[in-house]
């Protein structure tokens, strides 16, 4: 067992007041390094040259009391504060933030974050700097040297000290093992221990900053949460930072995607790039920033990291190398690419979706984890997200053209592999056997080979069966994380046309009425008549009692129907995408087809526009 000797004087010194010039830490102060906690257990030793110890005595010396000030950062330039800052609006409070208005004064920084983090709203029964104060004088109060073993939830877990000094890191770590005392339902949060030494550095004593980070574990925000607090909902996080990175930075995504086996295990740190791998003043201003506006703001910030690194590297500079250890040192020395100001300005100029919708694709990814057998109480689980290129096995594309395609899916199907569900070579050209193959499973990736040997197909976010549901004969249906792709000659992918430009669309409910699309177009070798024999119509309900999906577009006010044309099914054939054309539409015998233009999805053609099918395979996903 790993013994941490710390030792807490019995009358520390020290000015009262907000942040003093306080006497710098001794040469030999090694406490304030980061640390890892191990896989066995740790305990932390703490003593007393006192007699008696009083921990309202010891906690009570000032902001700043525990800050190594030898290692702080200055103020970025002089103070230039609104002298009513504390009672500005939200709105404003927010676009201060972003500029760094309180980053000019550790004062005031202090004292706007005990307002803010007091006006989160929490749960009824939140543990409060009393309780801590009681609680700590029963854990660390004896006159004797005393042991306690820090958090299980934090094993493994990096615990960087930024700027904090000797007595700093001893705080640190007593306010996490009263948090372990009071929060026994936390399994699993690597991000808590930087959260809280963050915060002690503009915290007037222990007992103020353990009740903030309390308000932040204890939050019940809707649509909102601060601090993971299990696998299960870190590891969904994860996977939507993924989502969002594979949707906003393609560049980087493919980068990525292209010099690692698994994508998921790259992003599963991309917490620790906020939090643990930035250097104090970046990650002060992050804070800064997360404090009013909630975690949409952190996965704006890491998509703007990653943008950013693929900015500064190539492919062949990656070849070989670690990308996690390459993109750690990124983080470590971003002030060599990215000033702090410029960072979060290119941050909030990526355009996201509401909050709302974003907690939608978290409730779907922590679904999938369940259903993969990831529990609440669970502390870690490890298993591999990436499909299995030793055993995938197509007539249509190899397998590391079937990885690229995968690397585009939504990462909670990610955790699936690849089930064969309908192929033409093996059931027919049959329109009838697709359905009665692919009816049932949701979602599902369509793979097309023409006859001149190009490569192209479509991911269809939901079940064929969905076309039987809308009361008319050929019914659009669907959600915005369809999308349609190339993979020969060139591998490339087109989106929803509202993923690129999200303020075309607002993201509020609305009523939703039934309107008209584009006749499908005739295609060669079609019967006569079978084209243009129904019209398309959005439809107007959504299976009932069913979780709302991400990015349904029920959830959004469009400003055109014809940009939200997914999927649609009929006897006569199979459409994807619509709206001044189709991006891919099949005839009944799933011999002919056509592509165009078409506003879903803002694609040129996929292929030769007229084409005829030589193989065509549907693949589900193994649960």
């Amino acid at each position: 067992m790993l013994q941490v000797g710390l030792s807490l004087p019995g009358s520390p010194g020290g000015a009262a007041g907000g942040f003093p010039r306080a006497e710098p830490a001794g040469a030999g102060d090694t406490g304030t390094g980061p640390e890892v906690f191990g896989s066995s257990p740790v305990t932390i030793v703490i003593t007393s040259e006192a007699d008696t110890w009083d921990i309202d005595a010891s906690s009570c010396l000032g902001c700043g009391q525990f800050v190594d000030w030898d290692r702080m950062p200055e103020p970025q330039q002089p103070a230039q504060i609104p002298p009513d800052i504390l009672s500005k609006p939200p709105k404003e409070l927010k676009r201060l933030a972003r500029e760094g208005c309180w980053a000019t004064s550790h004062a005031v920084r202090a004292r706007l974050y005990h307002q803010l983090i007091q006006q989160v709203p929490c749960r009824l029964v939140t543990p409060d700097a009393l309780v801590y104060r009681d609680v700590a004088s029963r854990l660390f109060g004896k006159p004797s040297g005393s042991s306690h073993p820090l958090p299980e939830f934090l094993e493994g877990c990096p615990m960087p000290t930024y700027c904090l000094s000797l007595e700093g890191v001893t705080a640190l770590k007593k306010i996490l093992i009263c948090v372990g005392n009071l929060f026994p339902d936390i399994t699993f949060s690597p991000i808590l221990p930087s959260l809280v030494a963050l915060l002690l550095h503009y915290s007037e004593d222990e007992a103020q900053c353990f009740e903030s980070i309390s308000r932040l574990i204890a939050s019940n925000a809707p649509h909102t949460s601060y601090i993971d607090q299990s696998f299960l909902a870190h590891q969904a996080s994860c996977m939507t930072f993924g989502d969002l990175a594979n949707k906003h930075c393609p560049a980087a995504h493919k980068l990525i995607a292209s010099a690692s086996e698994n994508v998921f295990e790259v992003y599963s740190e991309w917490l620790s790039w906020l939090f643990h791998d930035l250097p104090f003043d970046y990650a002060i201003r992050v804070l800064d920033v997360f404090l009013l506006e909630g975690q949409k703001v952190l996965y704006r910030i890491a998509l703007a990291l990653l943008k950013q690194y693929r900015l500064s590297v190539t492919s062949a500079e990656l070849e070989g190398t670690d990308i996690k250890a390459d993109l750690q040192a990124f983080m470590q020395n971003i002030a060599e690419h990215v000033t702090v100001n410029k960072l979060l300005e290119r941050a909030f100029g990526i355009r996201l979706f509401s909050r709302k919708e974003i907690w939608l694709l978290q409730m779907a990814n922590r679904k999938a984890l369940m259903e993969r057998g990831i529990t609440m109480v669970q502390r870690r689980h490890s298993f591999h997200l990436a499909m299995d290129l030793q055993n995938f096995s197509s007539s249509i594309v190899t397998a590391q053209e079937m990885r690229i395609v995968w690397s585009w899916i939504p990462e909670r199907f990610s955790l699936f592999p690849p089930l064969l569900l309908f192929s033409t070579s093996q059931d027919g050209c049959s329109l009838q056997r697709f359905y009665t193959c692919c009816e049932g499973c949701e979602p599902t990736v369509l793979l097309i080979k023409t006859t001149e040997g190009e490569v192209c197909g479509a991911f269809l976010s939901s079940d064929w069966s969905e076309r039987n549901k809308s009361g008319t004969t050929s019914a659009f249906f669907g959600t915005g994380e369809c999308f349609v792709f190339t993979v020969r000659p060139e591998a490339e992918r087109y989106e929803w046309v509202f993923i690129k430009k999200p303020e075309l669309a607002k993201a509020v409910p609305r009523s939703r009425q039934r309107s008209p699309s584009p006749c499908p177009q005739s295609l060669p070798g079609s019967s006569p008549g079978s084209s243009g024999s129904s019209r398309l119509t959005v439809p107007t309900a959504q299976r009932k009692g069913r979780l709302s999906p991400f990015l349904a577009i029920r959830h959004f006010l469009l400003p055109s129907k014809t940009a939200s044309m997914f999927m649609s099914g009929s006897r006569d054939g199979i459409v994807i995408g619509g709206g001044g054309g189709q991006a891919l539409s099949l005839d009944a015998n799933l011999l002919w087809g056509h592509t165009e233009h078409c506003e879903t999805f803002d694609n040129p053609p996929l292929c030769q526009e007229n084409f005829q099918v030589q193989l065509l395979e549907v693949w589900g996903f193994h649960n």
